[in-house]
């Protein structure tokens, strides 16, 4: 049986203007332009480089990888929005796309019209629009909206209706990127519900999404984009691992105890290291059980009094599993006042983590304003141990029971 699909040797560029020269007030800037002189250069930028798979019916695929990598990019120019600059595409059924909020909506227009026209330029016929109307209404949940123009809706109401004529259109490809993460939790719970509906009817699903979970939950194939090339293409479980593994080599202190940081431009309050800590001593590795902390080395430039300092657990798949700060829990460090450079002890007292790697996004912020935020600041490992005595060791994927984290927060010295 043929492909549904055919990916052959797509490519993408783009040109990519600079300024040669700085900031020019009008006059200087006619003075340049009637003396023909250049003041842009321009490069070329592959998005996409050769991409070659194929897709067979059926098939759920998930397209992950970095920011930038060119997965919306190669959505994009499978949905036909936009044309690739090289290679062909064989497609062998029909081809819905839900890109982006509002993409082929009026705002002008009402909700009711708006289904007319996306569902019109999705392909559907007037009759199959009549027939799946009040499914499409009642999965958007807008009915009391329905005749309201669609200018005062929320974002997330457009993308409940989004989806939802795309969702009820039945196409053979349904090609998704990230727009899931805009809804609520309900609405994320129904989408994912319809698209594991559309998988068991036999449609074809490709889908781009951050959430790894979701990818190897609703997803039986990977593909892995780097920077416009496709690196990997497999079994989803597979794909993931190998990302995951990319990911890990290019993560602040991924191996190591100490994270260090250079000072923000134009901050009065950043942090300069981050020491994870077991039990009180440098570790990046745990057991279950251990005693984990963190030491930060903070620098004010100005009296501040009890800044807020918080932080972040995210599994190898991306999910949020621990947020906390120091104005949620009592804090010894309630009431001090900070200037010049602080250490603070931030122990998470036994977290119950089963095996892994987790990735710690810390924060700075007073009452007004963020003052620093670093992503994956670092990385630590968890092993399981046999934490009751009695021989055994949790399964894979299974956190251990344990009890609730108590986190404390203090000022250990002050200059």
């Amino acid at each position: 049986m043929k492909p549904i699909l055919e990916i052959e040797k797509i490519s993408k560029k783009f040109r990519i203007a600079h300024e040669l020269l700085p900031y020019l007030s009008l006059r200087e800037r006619m003075v340049q332009m009637l003396s023909f002189r250049k003041t842009k250069s321009s490069e070329e930028f592959w998005a996409l480089k050769d991409i070659s798979f194929t897709v067979q019916a059926g098939d759920s695929v998930g397209i992950i990888g970095k920011n930038g990598a060119g997965k919306s990019t190669l959505l994009k120019i499978l949905s036909r929005i936009t044309p690739p600059s090289g290679g062909r595409i064989i497609s062998r059924g029909r081809i819905a796309s839900l890109l982006e909020v509002g993409t082929g909506f009026h705002p002008e227009l009402t909700g009711r019209e708006n289904i007319y026209l996306n569902g019109s330029i999705l392909g559907m016929r007037q009759r199959e629009i009549i027939s799946k109307f009040d499914a499409i209404v009642d999965f958007s949940g807008v009915e009391k909206f329905l005749d309201t123009p669609l200018k005062h809706y929320s974002s997330g109401m457009q993308l409940r209706l989004a989806f939802a004529v795309s969702a009820f259109l039945e196409p053979e490809i349904l090609v998704i990127d990230e727009v899931l993460a805009v809804g609520d939790a309900e609405f994320q719970k129904k989408c994912i519900g319809k698209l594991d509906e559309v998988s068991r009817s036999g449609r074809t699903i490709l889908f781009v999404s951050h959430n790894l979970s979701v990818v190897r939950n609703h997803c039986n194939v990977g593909l892995v984009l780097k920077s416009g090339m496709m690196v990997k293409q497999g079994p989803v479980a597979e794909c993931i691992d190998y990302y995951l593994g990319s990911m890990d080599s290019n993560t602040y202190g991924a191996d190591s105890s100490v994270a260090l940081f250079d000072p923000p431009a134009g901050n009065t309050m950043w942090i300069n290291k981050i020491e994870s800590r077991k039990n009180g001593q440098a570790s990046s590795v745990f057991y279950t059980g251990d005693e984990i902390s963190f030491k930060l080395n903070i620098t004010c430039k100005q009296n501040l009094r009890e800044p807020k300092i918080g932080l972040t657990f995210r599994n190898q798949e991306g999910m949020s599993i621990l947020f906390t700060n120091n104005r949620f829990q009592m804090a010894e460090m309630d009431g001090t006042e900070f200037n010049g450079t602080s250490e603070i002890t931030c122990n998470l007292g036994q977290i119950p983590l089963e095996s892994g790697r987790y990735f710690v996004t810390f924060y700075l912020a007073d009452d007004h304003k963020d003052h620093q935020v670093i992503e994956n600041a670092m990385s630590f490992e968890v092993e399981q141990i046999d934490i009751w005595g009695r021989g055994q060791v949790p399964a894979k994927g299974v956190a251990p029971m344990w009890w609730p984290a108590k986190i404390h927060m203090k000022s250990v010295s002050k200059s």
